[in-house]
């Protein structure tokens, strides 16, 4: 089992708390300052039976840095994710997560038979989590929805509240499994233009997971590749945002991503 330690990790997309995590302090503790990265992995490996998933991989994250994680269907993305969640427990390695980890999942996982305040409250442990809730519903512009029903929600919409719940809790980690893959192109241009609005405002670390290359080098200070269960490339993406498509450095960037994803471009334009 890898060896794990942790201020605190939530599930926050699921209102749960997974079993064997720290409890915080007492509400009016003051921490002292964290120093050194929010992530630090070293050596984890995980098996599926005969399976290696996860093949020893290294990692630091950074306070207030933003990761991309690219590779090909089955190199280990999500089960990545889901050990820095807390989710998944049998792995094998060191692993050190310092505060709060929140996940947004690919699906919003929004309980139906609960209000959009209650879904965002949820698992909420401060003073005042309504009023907590309801800042961080109008951080993503859901104020005047916070009564509904998540059933009459848009597909945009849902995510938004996934987004609230997640950052309500402060989060050192913020976990992205896809959030943005179901959602219409339009919409998921104003969900990213959201999600670096609220990186930059609360500046958690980040580690979202994407098939999209675009997505990856628009959003992140850094891109990694999984390859075989082991990071096998790294791209910093060390340009100003809002980041344009076009730019000469983002195609370089692109080209070299899809070549280590095993992805020709020959003949395309």
């Amino acid at each position: 089992m890898a060896t794990r330690t942790a201020r605190d990790v939530t599930a926050a997309g699921t209102g749960e708390r997974p079993t064997g995590t720290t409890d915080p302090g007492p509400t009016g503790a003051a921490d002292p300052e964290p120093t050194g990265p929010v992530v630090r992995i070293r050596g984890l490996a995980k098996r599926f039976g005969p399976r290696t998933v996860l093949d020893g991989v290294d990692l630091d994250i950074e306070r207030g840095e933003f990761v991309a994680l690219l590779g090909r269907s089955g190199s280990g993305k999500s089960t990545l994710l889901r050990v820095l969640a807390g989710l998944d427990r049998d792995a094998t390695g060191d692993l050190h997560v310092d505060g709060t980890v929140a996940v947004a999942f690919q699906e919003p996982r929004l309980i139906p038979w609960k209000r959009v305040l209650a879904n965002v409250t949820l698992g909420l442990r401060t003073r005042d989590p309504v009023a907590a809730a309801e800042q961080a519903l109008e951080e993503v512009g859901l104020t005047d929805r916070r009564d509904v029903w998540p059933l009459t929600l848009s597909g945009g919409e849902a995510q938004r509240v996934s987004l609230a719940r997640a950052l309500v809790r402060n989060p050192g980690l913020l976990l992205l499994d896809e959030p943005f893959s179901a959602l219409d192109a339009l919409t998921r241009i104003n969900i990213h233009r959201l999600v670096l609005d609220l990186w930059a405002r609360h500046r958690p670390g980040v580690l979202l997971v994407t098939h999209d290359v675009d997505e990856a080098l628009l959003l992140a200070d850094r891109v990694l590749v999984l390859d075989e269960g082991r990071i096998a490339h790294q791209s910093a993406v060390d340009l100003p945002r809002p980041r344009r498509r076009d730019h000469g450095e983002l195609l370089e960037l692109r080209s070299t991503l899809l070549a280590r994803l095993g992805v020709t471009t020959e003949g395309t334009t």
